[in-house]
């Protein structure tokens, strides 16, 4: 059974190059979309499915360190090359401050770029297969498996809508942390639009309801801000 390719979003803000890296890549078997700009790529990231993140560090509107926060908010794992027309060490400190796992400095070769890819891509699987439980989640006593979009507690099984589990994932990437409305609104409605603020509002409500049985879990607002999943120590 072939593999499905892997999903690379490309913000570089010069056309030319990026439609040449877009072209190179997708020649080479990765499906890859092109964004000009850092907003376009925080936007771009949050209504679609990639495995893979090429920023350049440099682009109007948003920068790439800019939207690698923004990723690595909603996707901690995900891996992000950075690209830079700079060589200045502080430049490369901040880029791995953010969250990259490698970056690149232009001019480079195609070459170079697709043996980093293929790198860190190497890197991520192993690291996947020494966690299989990727996708299974603790959450006090209950046990999460989003792949079954099911909640469990002694036994018995709550099932969980498409949202409800893409929603309960990121409140549990995100656990003790707080998840921005904006971002989970983009993420799984693809529009921050009031509508879809209050439909959230319905689902929080939902999962709070779901996870009642243990105390010690907290689902909270955060006034003005977005929730957190908060996991105390019984």
């Amino acid at each position: 059974m072939e593999k499905n390719p892997v999903r690379l979003l490309l913000a570089e803000d010069d056309r030319n190059l990026g439609n040449i890296l877009k072209n190179y890549l997708e020649a080479k078997g990765y499906s890859t979309t092109l964004c000009i700009n850092g907003q376009e790529a925080s936007e771009t990231f949050n209504k679609k499915e990639f495995d893979f993140c090429i920023l350049d560090i440099m682009m109007p509107v948003k920068d790439g360190f800019t939207v690698a926060k923004e990723i690595r908010a909603v996707n901690k794992k995900i891996p992000i090359l950075f690209l830079t027309a700079k060589s200045m060490q502080d430049d490369k400190l901040k880029g791995f401050e953010v969250g990259a796992d490698d970056y690149i400095t232009k001019p480079f070769s195609m070459e170079e770029l697709l043996l980093r890819i293929q790198a860190i891509l190497r890197r991520t699987e192993d690291s996947n297969k020494n966690n299989t439980s990727t996708n299974i989640f603790k959450i006090g006593k209950y046990t999460f498996d989003y792949n079954r979009q099911v909640l469990s507690i002694h036994g018995n099984e709550q099932k969980l809508t498409s949202k409800e589990a893409g929603l309960l994932q990121l409140l549990c990437t995100n656990a003790n942390e707080v998840l921005e409305r904006s971002i989970a609104l983009n993420k799984i409605w693809s529009d921050d639009s009031y509508f879809n603020a209050r439909s959230m509002d319905v689902y929080i409500v939902k999962l709070r309801k779901y996870l009642k049985e243990d105390p010690t879990v907290e689902l909270i607002n955060v006034h003005g801000i977005g929730f957190k999943l908060v996991m105390n120590k019984p």
